[in-house]
Protein backbone atom coordinates (compact mmCIF):
# COMPACT_ATOMS: atom_id res chain seq x y z
CA UNK A 1 0.00 0.00 0.00
CA UNK A 2 1.58 3.57 -0.73
CA UNK A 3 0.95 6.54 1.32
CA UNK A 4 -2.64 8.04 -0.41
CA UNK A 5 -3.72 4.48 0.47
CA UNK A 6 -2.50 4.20 3.87
CA UNK A 7 -3.94 7.46 4.57
CA UNK A 8 -7.58 6.42 3.01
CA UNK A 9 -7.39 3.39 5.42
CA UNK A 10 -6.66 5.84 8.64
CA UNK A 11 -9.20 8.14 8.14
CA UNK A 12 -11.75 4.87 8.86
CA UNK A 13 -10.70 4.52 11.79
CA UNK A 14 -9.20 7.94 13.23
CA UNK A 15 -10.14 11.41 13.17
CA UNK A 16 -8.83 12.95 10.26
CA UNK A 17 -6.53 9.74 9.46
CA UNK A 18 -3.97 10.99 12.50
CA UNK A 19 -3.18 11.01 15.83
CA UNK A 20 -1.83 14.88 16.43
CA UNK A 21 -3.54 17.48 13.96
CA UNK A 22 -0.56 18.40 12.46
CA UNK A 23 0.08 15.57 10.95
CA UNK A 24 -2.64 15.66 8.38
CA UNK A 25 -0.88 18.17 6.15
CA UNK A 26 -4.02 20.53 6.14
CA UNK A 27 -1.72 23.78 6.37
CA UNK A 28 0.33 22.74 3.36
CA UNK A 29 -2.58 21.20 1.23
CA UNK A 30 -1.30 18.24 1.14
CA UNK A 31 -1.36 14.47 1.89
CA UNK A 32 0.51 13.18 4.88
CA UNK A 33 3.45 10.18 4.45
CA UNK A 34 3.79 7.22 6.03
CA UNK A 35 7.01 6.59 7.58
CA UNK A 36 8.40 3.20 6.74
CA UNK A 37 11.98 3.34 8.30
CA UNK A 38 14.39 6.36 9.65
CA UNK A 39 17.93 6.98 10.14
CA UNK A 40 20.47 9.52 11.03
CA UNK A 41 19.20 12.21 9.01
CA UNK A 42 16.84 10.57 6.80
CA UNK A 43 13.78 9.21 6.57
CA UNK A 44 11.62 6.91 4.22
CA UNK A 45 7.93 6.46 3.45
CA UNK A 46 6.62 3.16 2.76
CA UNK A 47 6.39 4.33 -1.22
CA UNK A 48 10.00 3.96 -0.65
CA UNK A 49 11.00 7.61 -1.25
CA UNK A 50 13.49 9.10 0.96
CA UNK A 51 14.11 12.59 2.52
CA UNK A 52 16.26 14.44 4.50
CA UNK A 53 14.49 15.14 7.66
CA UNK A 54 14.33 18.77 9.33
CA UNK A 55 11.08 17.39 11.32
CA UNK A 56 12.98 15.86 13.42
CA UNK A 57 10.03 14.55 15.50
CA UNK A 58 9.49 17.83 16.23
CA UNK A 59 12.74 18.30 17.72
CA UNK A 60 13.69 15.67 20.27
CA UNK A 61 16.41 13.65 17.52
CA UNK A 62 18.93 16.29 18.56
CA UNK A 63 21.18 12.28 17.86
CA UNK A 64 19.39 12.08 14.48
CA UNK A 65 16.92 8.99 14.51
CA UNK A 66 17.61 5.57 15.73
CA UNK A 67 21.03 6.70 16.74
CA UNK A 68 23.08 3.04 17.48
CA UNK A 69 24.01 4.15 21.55
CA UNK A 70 20.22 4.48 21.96
CA UNK A 71 19.29 2.02 19.98
CA UNK A 72 20.70 -0.78 21.82
CA UNK A 73 20.01 1.00 25.31
CA UNK A 74 16.44 0.64 24.46
CA UNK A 75 16.72 -2.59 23.45
CA UNK A 76 18.51 -3.87 26.67
CA UNK A 77 15.83 -2.41 28.48
CA UNK A 78 12.61 -3.42 27.12
CA UNK A 79 14.60 -6.92 27.76
CA UNK A 80 13.63 -6.19 31.08
CA UNK A 81 10.35 -5.22 31.15
CA UNK A 82 8.33 -2.58 29.44
CA UNK A 83 7.13 -1.06 32.20
CA UNK A 84 7.02 -2.02 35.77
CA UNK A 85 4.52 0.83 37.38
CA UNK A 86 6.86 0.90 40.56
CA UNK A 87 10.38 2.41 41.07
CA UNK A 88 13.14 1.83 39.20
CA UNK A 89 17.10 3.00 39.17
CA UNK A 90 17.36 5.05 36.25
CA UNK A 91 14.70 6.94 37.02
CA UNK A 92 17.04 8.47 39.63
CA UNK A 93 19.38 8.38 36.79
CA UNK A 94 17.63 10.63 34.79
CA UNK A 95 16.59 12.84 37.28
CA UNK A 96 20.27 13.41 38.31
CA UNK A 97 21.30 13.93 34.84
CA UNK A 98 18.63 16.60 34.36
CA UNK A 99 19.53 18.32 37.39
CA UNK A 100 23.52 17.88 36.78
CA UNK A 101 22.67 20.19 33.44
CA UNK A 102 20.22 22.15 34.59
CA UNK A 103 20.77 23.03 38.19
CA UNK A 104 18.31 25.47 38.92
CA UNK A 105 15.92 22.45 38.55
CA UNK A 106 16.44 20.80 42.13
CA UNK A 107 13.88 18.32 42.04
CA UNK A 108 12.00 17.01 39.08
CA UNK A 109 9.08 14.69 38.14
CA UNK A 110 9.01 12.30 35.45
CA UNK A 111 5.88 11.98 33.40
CA UNK A 112 4.61 11.17 29.78
CA UNK A 113 4.09 14.08 27.42
CA UNK A 114 4.83 17.57 27.95
CA UNK A 115 0.84 18.27 27.91
CA UNK A 116 0.74 16.45 31.48
CA UNK A 117 3.83 18.14 32.65
CA UNK A 118 2.36 21.65 31.73
CA UNK A 119 -1.04 21.15 33.67
CA UNK A 120 0.46 19.54 36.63
CA UNK A 121 2.84 22.81 36.66
CA UNK A 122 -0.29 25.01 36.63
CA UNK A 123 -1.83 23.25 39.35
CA UNK A 124 1.20 23.36 41.35
CA UNK A 125 1.61 27.09 40.98
CA UNK A 126 -1.86 27.23 41.64
CA UNK A 127 -1.53 25.29 44.83
CA UNK A 128 2.07 26.72 45.78
CA UNK A 129 0.66 31.03 45.38
CA UNK A 130 -3.42 30.50 46.59
CA UNK A 131 -3.83 32.67 43.20
CA UNK A 132 -6.00 30.68 40.34
CA UNK A 133 -4.76 32.91 37.14
CA UNK A 134 -2.43 32.66 35.08
CA UNK A 135 -0.57 34.53 32.29
CA UNK A 136 0.60 33.18 28.71
CA UNK A 137 2.05 34.72 25.44
CA UNK A 138 -0.44 34.90 22.25
CA UNK A 139 1.45 32.67 19.73
CA UNK A 140 2.56 30.32 22.46
CA UNK A 141 2.26 26.56 23.46
CA UNK A 142 2.34 24.46 26.69
CA UNK A 143 0.47 21.74 25.52
CA UNK A 144 -3.19 20.68 24.85
CA UNK A 145 -4.68 21.64 28.61
CA UNK A 146 -7.84 23.34 28.95
CA UNK A 147 -6.32 26.30 30.42
CA UNK A 148 -3.66 27.06 27.83
CA UNK A 149 -5.92 26.76 24.47
CA UNK A 150 -6.94 30.00 24.81
CA UNK A 151 -6.86 33.00 22.87
CA UNK A 152 -6.47 36.97 23.80
CA UNK A 153 -9.17 38.78 24.53
CA UNK A 154 -9.59 42.53 23.07
CA UNK A 155 -6.73 43.44 24.83
CA UNK A 156 -3.85 43.08 27.14
CA UNK A 157 -5.99 43.31 30.21
CA UNK A 158 -8.91 41.26 28.83
CA UNK A 159 -8.94 37.80 29.79
CA UNK A 160 -9.13 35.02 27.00
CA UNK A 161 -11.69 32.95 25.33
CA UNK A 162 -11.70 29.61 24.39
CA UNK A 163 -9.63 28.68 21.21
CA UNK A 164 -11.06 25.04 21.03
CA UNK A 165 -14.88 23.58 21.76
CA UNK A 166 -15.15 21.86 24.70
CA UNK A 167 -12.80 24.73 27.07
CA UNK A 168 -14.98 25.48 29.15
CA UNK A 169 -15.65 30.18 29.81
CA UNK A 170 -14.31 29.17 33.51
CA UNK A 171 -11.32 27.78 32.28
CA UNK A 172 -10.56 30.92 29.97
CA UNK A 173 -11.64 33.45 32.73
CA UNK A 174 -8.62 32.62 34.85
CA UNK A 175 -6.08 32.64 31.89
CA UNK A 176 -4.98 35.85 30.04
CA UNK A 177 -2.83 36.59 27.00
CA UNK A 178 0.02 38.35 26.93
CA UNK A 179 2.43 39.80 23.70
CA UNK A 180 5.50 37.95 23.32
CA UNK A 181 8.74 40.27 23.29
CA UNK A 182 6.72 43.24 24.67
CA UNK A 183 6.84 43.04 28.69
CA UNK A 184 4.67 45.96 29.13
CA UNK A 185 1.73 43.77 28.44
CA UNK A 186 2.35 42.11 31.66
CA UNK A 187 3.04 44.87 33.55
CA UNK A 188 -0.60 45.67 32.94
CA UNK A 189 -1.47 42.55 33.58
CA UNK A 190 0.04 42.29 36.33
CA UNK A 191 -0.87 45.66 37.81
CA UNK A 192 -4.44 46.09 36.79
CA UNK A 193 -4.79 42.22 39.02
CA UNK A 194 -2.51 42.59 42.08
CA UNK A 195 -2.58 39.01 44.05
CA UNK A 196 -4.47 36.95 41.19
CA UNK A 197 -2.11 35.29 38.97
CA UNK A 198 -0.39 32.75 40.37
CA UNK A 199 2.54 32.19 37.39
CA UNK A 200 3.73 33.59 33.51
CA UNK A 201 4.45 30.53 31.32
CA UNK A 202 6.61 31.63 28.88
CA UNK A 203 8.42 29.88 26.16
CA UNK A 204 12.39 31.38 26.67
CA UNK A 205 12.43 31.18 23.15
CA UNK A 206 8.93 30.95 20.93
CA UNK A 207 8.88 27.63 18.80
CA UNK A 208 5.22 27.59 18.28
CA UNK A 209 4.55 30.45 16.16
CA UNK A 210 7.62 30.04 13.99
CA UNK A 211 10.98 30.13 15.80
CA UNK A 212 11.38 33.87 17.39
CA UNK A 213 14.27 34.69 19.65
CA UNK A 214 13.33 36.99 23.16
CA UNK A 215 14.28 40.59 22.78
CA UNK A 216 17.09 41.58 24.50
CA UNK A 217 15.64 42.05 28.58
CA UNK A 218 12.47 40.70 27.70
CA UNK A 219 13.55 37.47 30.10
CA UNK A 220 15.25 39.95 32.46
CA UNK A 221 12.27 41.67 32.47
CA UNK A 222 9.71 38.55 33.24
CA UNK A 223 11.93 37.44 36.12
CA UNK A 224 11.94 41.02 38.11
CA UNK A 225 8.05 41.52 37.06
CA UNK A 226 7.26 38.38 38.69
CA UNK A 227 9.19 38.33 41.63
CA UNK A 228 7.84 42.08 42.56
CA UNK A 229 4.03 40.60 41.90
CA UNK A 230 4.32 37.28 44.02
CA UNK A 231 3.65 35.47 40.81
CA UNK A 232 5.82 32.20 39.96
CA UNK A 233 7.73 32.56 36.35
CA UNK A 234 7.70 29.11 34.80
CA UNK A 235 9.64 28.32 31.53
CA UNK A 236 8.37 26.02 28.94
CA UNK A 237 11.16 23.96 27.50
CA UNK A 238 9.84 21.35 25.82
CA UNK A 239 11.47 22.78 22.71
CA UNK A 240 14.50 24.29 24.54
CA UNK A 241 15.32 21.88 26.76
CA UNK A 242 18.50 20.61 25.68
CA UNK A 243 18.49 22.35 22.25
CA UNK A 244 19.52 25.86 22.57
CA UNK A 245 22.38 24.58 24.72
CA UNK A 246 22.82 21.84 27.26
CA UNK A 247 21.59 23.94 30.18
CA UNK A 248 18.84 25.04 28.06
CA UNK A 249 17.31 28.68 28.08
CA UNK A 250 19.29 28.98 31.59
CA UNK A 251 22.34 28.46 30.10
CA UNK A 252 21.96 30.42 26.79
CA UNK A 253 19.83 33.72 28.52
CA UNK A 254 20.81 33.56 32.32
CA UNK A 255 17.62 33.74 33.60
CA UNK A 256 16.70 31.25 35.94
CA UNK A 257 12.90 30.07 36.36
CA UNK A 258 10.54 29.10 39.29
CA UNK A 259 9.71 26.03 37.96
CA UNK A 260 10.03 24.76 34.13
CA UNK A 261 8.55 21.73 31.62
CA UNK A 262 10.61 19.69 29.22
CA UNK A 263 9.87 17.26 26.92
CA UNK A 264 11.27 15.89 23.20
CA UNK A 265 15.07 15.36 23.67
CA UNK A 266 14.98 14.37 27.57
CA UNK A 267 12.70 11.35 26.47
CA UNK A 268 15.53 10.80 23.98
CA UNK A 269 12.87 9.99 21.21
CA UNK A 270 10.63 7.88 23.49
CA UNK A 271 7.48 9.40 25.32
CA UNK A 272 8.77 11.10 28.55
CA UNK A 273 8.36 14.27 29.66
CA UNK A 274 9.56 16.25 32.74
CA UNK A 275 8.57 19.14 35.41
CA UNK A 276 10.75 20.62 37.78
CA UNK A 277 12.28 23.68 39.62
CA UNK A 278 12.76 24.59 43.50
CA UNK A 279 12.89 22.01 46.00
CA UNK A 280 10.39 24.06 48.19
CA UNK A 281 7.64 24.44 45.06
CA UNK A 282 8.05 20.31 44.03
CA UNK A 283 8.30 18.77 48.22
CA UNK A 284 4.67 20.60 47.55
CA UNK A 285 3.59 17.20 45.15
CA UNK A 286 2.38 14.36 47.08
CA UNK A 287 3.40 12.25 48.63
CA UNK A 288 5.37 15.01 49.87
CA UNK A 289 2.74 17.45 50.10
CA UNK A 290 -1.11 17.81 49.42
CA UNK A 291 -0.59 18.49 45.01
CA UNK A 292 -1.90 15.53 43.78
CA UNK A 293 -0.28 14.54 40.35
CA UNK A 294 0.03 10.74 39.10
CA UNK A 295 1.05 8.53 36.18
CA UNK A 296 0.78 4.53 35.50
CA UNK A 297 3.69 5.51 32.99
CA UNK A 298 5.06 7.79 34.96
CA UNK A 299 9.02 7.63 34.49
CA UNK A 300 8.75 4.51 32.13
CA UNK A 301 12.11 2.36 32.17
CA UNK A 302 12.44 2.44 28.85
CA UNK A 303 12.11 5.53 27.88
CA UNK A 304 14.32 6.77 30.66
CA UNK A 305 17.01 4.65 29.43
CA UNK A 306 16.46 6.25 25.79
CA UNK A 307 16.60 9.74 27.77
CA UNK A 308 19.07 9.09 29.86
CA UNK A 309 21.10 7.37 27.60
CA UNK A 310 21.12 11.12 25.17
CA UNK A 311 21.44 13.09 27.93
CA UNK A 312 24.96 11.33 28.54
CA UNK A 313 25.91 11.27 24.83
CA UNK A 314 25.13 14.69 25.20
CA UNK A 315 27.53 15.28 28.22
CA UNK A 316 29.97 13.32 26.79
CA UNK A 317 30.16 14.72 23.13
CA UNK A 318 29.28 18.35 23.86
CA UNK A 319 27.89 18.77 19.94
CA UNK A 320 26.34 22.41 20.56
CA UNK A 321 29.30 24.46 19.04
CA UNK A 322 29.13 22.30 15.83
CA UNK A 323 25.47 22.42 15.37
CA UNK A 324 25.33 25.91 15.79
CA UNK A 325 28.39 26.41 13.28
CA UNK A 326 26.32 24.09 11.13
CA UNK A 327 23.00 25.59 11.77
CA UNK A 328 24.53 29.46 10.67
CA UNK A 329 26.21 28.37 7.85
CA UNK A 330 22.82 26.67 6.80
CA UNK A 331 20.83 30.10 7.77
CA UNK A 332 23.44 31.95 5.71
CA UNK A 333 22.61 29.53 2.76
CA UNK A 334 18.97 29.93 3.35
CA UNK A 335 18.94 33.96 3.33
CA UNK A 336 21.37 34.27 0.08
CA UNK A 337 19.46 31.89 -2.00
CA UNK A 338 15.91 34.29 -1.08
CA UNK A 339 17.79 37.11 -1.37
CA UNK A 340 18.16 36.34 -5.26
CA UNK A 341 15.04 36.20 -5.78
CA UNK A 342 14.08 40.09 -4.28
CA UNK A 343 11.09 38.41 -2.40
CA UNK A 344 10.53 39.57 1.26
CA UNK A 345 11.95 36.99 3.94
CA UNK A 346 13.55 36.43 6.88
CA UNK A 347 15.40 33.71 9.25
CA UNK A 348 14.75 33.61 12.74
CA UNK A 349 17.13 31.16 14.50
CA UNK A 350 18.05 29.79 18.01
CA UNK A 351 20.52 27.34 18.33
CA UNK A 352 19.95 24.32 16.17
CA UNK A 353 16.00 25.84 14.87
CA UNK A 354 15.09 27.73 12.98
CA UNK A 355 11.79 28.87 10.67
CA UNK A 356 11.82 30.61 7.21
CA UNK A 357 9.58 33.04 7.30
CA UNK A 358 7.54 33.76 3.48
CA UNK A 359 6.89 37.66 3.03
CA UNK A 360 7.69 39.56 5.56
CA UNK A 361 11.71 41.49 6.74
CA UNK A 362 11.37 40.97 10.32
CA UNK A 363 9.66 38.48 12.73
CA UNK A 364 10.35 39.62 15.79
CA UNK A 365 6.64 38.39 17.71
CA UNK A 366 4.08 36.82 16.89
CA UNK A 367 1.50 39.33 15.29
CA UNK A 368 4.50 39.85 12.82
CA UNK A 369 5.04 36.36 12.26
CA UNK A 370 1.77 35.10 12.19
CA UNK A 371 0.81 37.46 8.61
CA UNK A 372 3.75 35.04 7.36
CA UNK A 373 3.01 34.22 3.18
CA UNK A 374 1.35 30.70 4.20
CA UNK A 375 0.44 29.59 1.08
CA UNK A 376 3.93 30.66 -0.62
CA UNK A 377 5.46 28.34 1.94
CA UNK A 378 2.61 25.82 1.26
CA UNK A 379 3.92 26.19 -2.46
CA UNK A 380 7.54 25.59 -0.87
CA UNK A 381 7.00 22.89 1.18
CA UNK A 382 5.41 20.57 -1.74
CA UNK A 383 8.55 21.38 -3.61
CA UNK A 384 10.62 20.85 -1.04
CA UNK A 385 9.38 17.54 -0.76
CA UNK A 386 8.94 16.71 -4.74
CA UNK A 387 13.09 17.47 -4.40
CA UNK A 388 13.88 14.81 -1.21
CA UNK A 389 13.14 16.99 1.99
CA UNK A 390 10.93 16.56 4.67
CA UNK A 391 9.92 20.07 6.64
CA UNK A 392 7.36 20.72 8.76
CA UNK A 393 4.12 20.64 7.10
CA UNK A 394 3.10 24.25 8.43
CA UNK A 395 4.58 28.00 7.84
CA UNK A 396 4.40 28.14 12.07
CA UNK A 397 6.42 25.60 13.25
CA UNK A 398 10.29 25.29 13.64
CA UNK A 399 13.07 23.22 11.80
CA UNK A 400 15.44 21.19 13.68
CA UNK A 401 19.55 19.95 12.96
CA UNK A 402 21.07 16.89 14.35
CA UNK A 403 24.56 16.07 14.72
CA UNK A 404 23.62 13.39 12.21
CA UNK A 405 23.01 16.67 9.63
CA UNK A 406 26.08 16.20 7.59
CA UNK A 407 27.59 17.97 4.20
CA UNK A 408 25.37 15.17 2.26
CA UNK A 409 22.23 16.51 3.78
CA UNK A 410 23.22 20.23 3.90
CA UNK A 411 24.10 19.77 -0.22
CA UNK A 412 20.75 18.19 -0.51
CA UNK A 413 19.06 20.36 1.29
CA UNK A 414 20.75 23.41 -0.30
CA UNK A 415 19.97 21.91 -3.97
CA UNK A 416 16.24 21.65 -3.46
CA UNK A 417 15.83 25.12 -1.54
CA UNK A 418 17.78 27.05 -4.32
CA UNK A 419 15.57 25.26 -6.81
CA UNK A 420 11.92 25.51 -5.22
CA UNK A 421 13.05 29.53 -4.48
CA UNK A 422 13.10 29.63 -8.23
CA UNK A 423 10.48 28.15 -9.44
CA UNK A 424 8.75 30.48 -6.69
Amino acid sequence: MNNHEWFARARAVMPGGVNSPVRAFLAVGGKPLYIARAGGAWIEDVNGNRYVDLVSSWGPLILGHAHPEVVEAVREAAGLGLTYGACHENEVRLAEAIRRAMPHIEKARLVSSGTEAAMSVARLARAATGRDAIVKFRGGYHGHGDCFLIDAGSGALTFGTPSSPGVTRASAAETMVAEYNAPESVRSILAANPGRVAAVFVEPAAGNMGVVPPAAGFLEELRDLTERHGTLLVFDEVITGFRIARGGAVERYGVRPDLAVLGKIVGGGMPLAAFGGRADLMDMLAPEGGVYQAGTLSGNPVSCVAGLKTLEILERDNPYAALERKADRLERAIAEAMRKTGFPSTVNRVGSMYTLFFGIKRAPDFRAASVADAALYADYHAKMLASGVYLPPSQFEACFLSTAFGAAEADRFLDAHEKAVGEL
